[in-house]
């Protein structure tokens, strides 16, 4: 009878399960019906072209078979390394230990489980894998013929395809993934396909992998929230006015320039990190640019408008909430790229209300734009343009998965692993979910970007660029300048940005932050993290200044703020917002920053 009664339960049990799994492949039959017409009358726009790889490929291919002898050489190396590995392989299974023949680099941590190495079979398909990958990254690198932005963007897509082919992303490859579905007795397969339906169904028929809780944060609530007011709103930004903190403050205000493919916040994360929250704290009265997430009604605005519409206009409403003309800039990423437009063009019109201005990891010239650059062509901008004529927009969402694919196995195949093939709920990260609040682009404002700066790169041209019919020149910038660069950035590589030192006129301090494009910014004091280097002396290349920097400890925030210090003006009684000539709208954040893009 007890035999009986376990048998029964067992039943039950697997009919649970069997259940389960039938709702699951019911749910996902649902979703394949309910999204196919959308998925089938999208034009299934990619930011990486999947005709332009396909060309890609097949002129590198035509570039391999030229030199058969070579290719075949290649081929007999790789044909001796598996059968060295296979030879190793038997030699384990008996007890018998050989070192690797080949290891991951130290920074892959797709490997880092025990098992990897200490079991044969695992060992063995991970060396294959190497040994392939290897191959593959030799006979691209080396393939004969091919202009240097073709063989970058050979490389750049070799290494996604063998990062999408890694056997930790498959189930009976991965002894993590195997260990974990016999724990739970298939539980976290089964929690992992849930998953990928629902992230399925947030991308509308197209898998849209979770890097964080979507829910963990509200704007306002437990995320940007700094206090302050919305002080001015026009149809491309809100400007907002942080409340001082301190008694008195630095008589120019401190306007920030966000970039506009992201929401502002990313310097106003959480109390304990906020630049912008630090920078009242040191006795900064603090406006950011707040910009609009637009749609197909905006598509007609052009780069000029947000020129016009966004710092220069931001300043005009300073100007009326202070009474102070005079102000301090910063401006971060593509917006340090706006700001850097704004104030060539004041210059060329005699403005100078602008006395010192500081760029966080920002490119003004595009001559090497690290692998952004394998996205930018004349074919592949011309497919974008198509994609953006019908839209109105470019999707910031497409960005998003570009910025993502530079780092593809921290961001995206780490995630898949965790989410899809262990099951496991994406943990609440404050800089992922930031980074997955992005913006759209108006259509005619994108298209300048793209190609007069990143494909012609003419910024850097005097009078290369007419802003609202201004010919501009970075040359006649001569307000201080404070550059802020970070050493592993792969959005804006740090000798890339290093560049711009010979581009201004006025005094300039370059700075080199550790870590990478946000967390080499987003690194406040009180956390003591990284690292930056400085040199007082102005040198044309970036490794010779690099060679002389002098390396400290911590946050660079400090070295900025007493750099700005000394254009600071003076201290003045604390200014609260509404106290000047504009009626607060609205409490910070304001509206636009909660305009999502899904």
């Amino acid at each position: 009878m007890a035999d009986g009664r376990k048998g029964g339960a067992g039943s039950r049990d697997t009919a649970d399960t069997a259940q389960t799994w039938d709702a699951l492949f019911e749910r996902s039959r649902q979703l394949t019906a309910k999204y196919k017409n959308d998925v089938k009358e999208s034009d299934d726009f990619s930011v990486a072209d999947p005709t332009a790889i396909s060309n890609l490929f097949v002129d590198v291919a035509h570039r391999l078979f030229t030199n058969p002898d070579k290719l075949r050489e290649a081929q007999a190396s790789l044909s001796e390394d598996y059968a060295k590995l296979w030879e190793a392989t038997q030699a384990a299974t008996k007890g018998e230990k050989r070192a690797p023949l080949v290891e991951p680099e130290k920074h892959d941590r797709r490997f880092k489980d025990d098992e990897w190495s200490e079991n044969p079979i695992f060992d063995a398909i991970k060396q294959y894998y190497l040994l392939t990958t290897r191959w593959l990254e030799a006979i691209v690198r080396e393939a004969e013929g091919l202009d240097p932005k073709t063989r970058q963007k050979a490389e750049f897509y070799t290494r996604q395809f063998i990062s999408a082919m890694a056997p930790t992303n498959f189930v009976a490859t991965n002894p993590v993934v195997l260990r974990a579905a016999q724990k739970t007795e298939g539980e976290s397969l089964r929690k992992g396909f849930s998953n990928m339906l629902d992230d399925t169904e947030r991308g509308k028929g197209k898998l849209r992998i979770s890097l964080t809780d979507s829910e963990a944060f509200t704007p306002g609530e437990n995320i940007a929230v700094t206090p302050g007011k919305v002080v001015y709103r026009n149809d491309l930004m809100e400007l907002l006015q942080f409340d001082p903190a301190t008694d008195t403050v630095h008589r120019r205000p401190l306007l920030i320039v966000p970039p506009w493919i992201n929401k502002y916040y990313v310097l106003d994360l959480q109390p304990r990190n906020s630049f912008l929250k630090w920078a009242v704290d040191q006795g900064h009265t603090v406006f950011v640019i707040s910009w609009v997430n637009p749609d197909e009604r905006l598509s007609h605005k052009r780069f000029d408008d947000y020129l016009l519409e966004g710092p220069l206009a931001a300043l005009d409403a300073v100007r009326e909430a202070t009474g102070e003309a005079e102000v301090n800039a910063i401006g971060y990423c593509i917006g340090g790229t706006l700001l850097a437009c704004t104030l060539a063009y004041m210059a060329a019109r005699g403005d100078a209300r602008v006395k010192s201005a500081a760029f966080f990891t920002t490119m003004i010239d595009f001559s090497e734009p690290g692998e952004l650059g394998v996205f930018v062509d004349e074919e592949q901008i011309g497919h974008l343009d198509k994609h953006m004529e019908k839209k109105g927009y470019m999707d910031g969402a497409q960005m998003a998965q570009v910025f993502n694919l530079l780092r593809e196995n921290d961001l995206v195949w780490s995630s898949f692993v965790s989410n899809y093939l262990l099951g496991k709920d994406p943990r609440p990260f404050d800089i992922l979910y930031w980074n997955s609040d992005s913006t759209r682009m108006p259509a005619m404002m994108h298209k300048f970007y793209l190609r007069e700066m990143y494909l012609k790169n003419r910024l850097i041209e005097p009078g290369g660029i007419t802003i609202d019919g201004t010919p501009i020149d970075l040359s006649r910038i001569k307000a201080p300048v404070y550059i802020l660069s970070t050493r592993d950035d792969h959005i804006a590589p740090w000798r890339s940005t290093f560049a711009a030192t010979r581009h201004y006129s006025g005094p300039i301090r370059f700075v080199l932050a550790a870590s990478g494009h946000i967390a080499g910014v987003i690194n406040p004091p009180a956390a003591n993290k990284y690292c930056y280097w400085t040199r007082p002396r102005k040198v044309k290349s970036p490794e010779t200044w690099l060679k002389g920097a002098t390396q400290h400890d911590g946050s660079w925030w400090s070295d900025w703020d007493a750099w700005v210090g000394r254009h600071g003006g003076g201290k003045v009684a604390a200014r609260v917002p509404g106290s000047g000539n504009l009626e607060p709208i609205e409490d910070a954040p304001g509206s636009y920053v909660r305009m999502r893009s899904d």
